[in-house]
């Protein structure tokens, strides 16, 4: 039996950055995995849908190409050549982890994991290739076992996957042809990305949301302006509206809706992408018959990753939401840290950023006007709009708007809320300052370059003192 300091179950992004961490820290460390390094995020989520949406963007921006002064002929498109790059970038990050690895001389241990008693952790063949070096099947123990294995797609009855009518976001993926017809399931990160590629492409979108906001997680203001912009881009979005019932033909699928008035309403589409969340993978992990405790489909955990059996971890989608890959790492970095001894406080997971990369952007970080309300606060709101910014024209971009929530009494900044070109590169600004207890007196007396997008954020807080230049 081969015996380490520290074994990661997983080695998506929290998973092999935590073992990266690990090794730095002096740690004997092994990540076991049985499908692909880089996990989900890396080879079908985060990444190769950044792709699709980078070339769903020069499409869009060559087919405007007149307002800019250019002139593009015989504008077309070739969806097989979209995904081969789409999968090239996967692969050749994938690549760049398992060097990390190596680098950093971390064991990787291909196949799939079982938690035993007394630290041990039984692996068993996996069907996917192993990457060169790779250990294999066996036995192999640790002191300290940190669970890093990620979630997949949610169903729902009646919407069950089938990879050719029905899809979650492996097969929208991959698409063998463009749908001209597609109804997306769901308004969270994941739907609205691909509702917002597709459409570009050329696709009838229409998106069913049973919440009575599209993007239900971000501020109201925010997702009300993001769905006048994708419903000006041809969009249809239903809210409050659920599907009762599909009924599948030979190449297409008609959906029966129920709206908000209980009437109901029929749509046939080529495709259906099933985007109604995801759920942890803490099947089949022997985390039962060790006594792990587990609630709604995740594992419950303290701030630093700990559960309630000594020795064993869980950290990333698995340890519960926000679901985000940047989580992830951020939380394995806490949870080794604090296994090392190091001082490390707890993650405060109101200053986690959330992004959306669809066509308009949106960031977000801390609480939404509706929850500043609700916690008692009294609040001091700025509202600058990318019209009042002379790059955001210059781009040809001036629909946006940054919205920052202060609380009245302190200066505090309790949360941050943008949509428009390139707000999820400036987000960070935002968290950093939340990070650091930065107060509006501060930020207001932060100079901003000239001209970049990132003026919108200054004046916003000098909006929220009523202090704003340009609008």
């Amino acid at each position: 039996m081969s015996q380490y300091d520290v074994i990661v179950i997983g080695a998506g992004p929290g998973g092999y950055v935590t073992a990266i961490r690990s090794a730095q820290l002096g740690f004997k460390t092994a990540v076991v995995e049985a499908k692909h390094l880089g996990g989900i995020c890396l080879n079908w989520g985060c990444i190769p849908t950044k792709a699709l949406l980078r070339s769903a963007e020069v499409y869009h921006l060559a087919s405007h190409a007149e307002a800019f002064g250019l002139k593009v002929g015989g504008l077309s498109f070739d969806p097989a050549a979209i995904v081969k790059r789409s999968r090239g970038v996967s692969a050749q990050l994938n690549a760049g982890v398992g060097g990390l690895l190596k680098k950093n001389k971390v064991d990787v241990i291909w196949g799939k994991a079982t938690l035993k008693a007394g630290g041990k952790v039984e692996v068993t063949a996996s069907d996917a290739p192993a990457p060169r070096g790779a250990l294999g099947a066996g036995e192999y123990a640790a002191k300290h076992i940190i669970v890093a294995t990620g979630a997949r797609p949610r169903v729902l009855p009646g919407l069950e996957p089938d990879k050719k009518l029905v899809w979650t976001y492996f097969e929208a993926m991959v698409p063998d042809k463009m749908p001209k017809k597609l109804l997306v399931v769901g308004s969270g990160a994941i739907g609205i990305e691909f509702a917002s590629f597709y459409r570009t492409m050329g696709a009838e979108v229409t998106v069913v949301e049973v919440m009575p906001q599209v993007m239900p997680v971000e501020d109201h203001e925010i997702a009300g302006l993001a769905q006048k912009r994708f419903e000006k881009a041809g969009m249809t979005i239903l809210l409050e509206t659920k599907v009762t019932a599909l009924k599948k033909g030979a190449d297409e699928v008609t959906a029966t809706l129920e709206l908000k008035d209980g009437s109901k309403r029929e749509i046939t589409v080529d495709r259906v992408i099933s985007a109604v969340g995801v759920v942890g993978n803490i099947d089949n992990l022997g985390l039962e018959a060790l006594g792990v405790k587990t609630d709604r489909g995740c594992v419950v955990t303290d701030g630093l990753g700990r559960t309630n059996v000594a020795g064993i971890y869980a950290i990333g989608d698995v340890a519960g939401p926000p679901m985000l890959a940047h989580k992830a790492e951020h939380e394995g970095v806490l949870t080794i840290e604090a296994i090392a001894g190091k001082p490390v406080h707890a993650m405060d997971k109101r200053q986690i950023p959330g992004c959306t990369y669809c066509n308009p952007q949106v960031a977000s970080v801390g609480l939404t006007e509706k929850k500043a309300k609700e916690a008692g606060y009294e609040l001091k709101i700025g509202r600058f709009p990318f019209i009042g910014n002379g790059k955001a024209i210059a781009l040809g971009e001036p629909e946006g708007l940054v919205k920052t929530i202060f609380d009245a009494k302190t200066g505090q900044l309790l949360g941050a809320h943008l949509v428009g070109a390139e707000v999820t590169e400036m987000i960070q600004g935002f968290v950093i300052a939340m990070g650091l207890e930065t107060t509006e007196e501060e930020l207001m007396h932060t100079v901003f370059p000239h001209p970049t997008l990132s003026e919108t954020m200054h004046e916003s807080v000098l909006s929220a003192y009523g202090r704003a230049i340009h609008i």
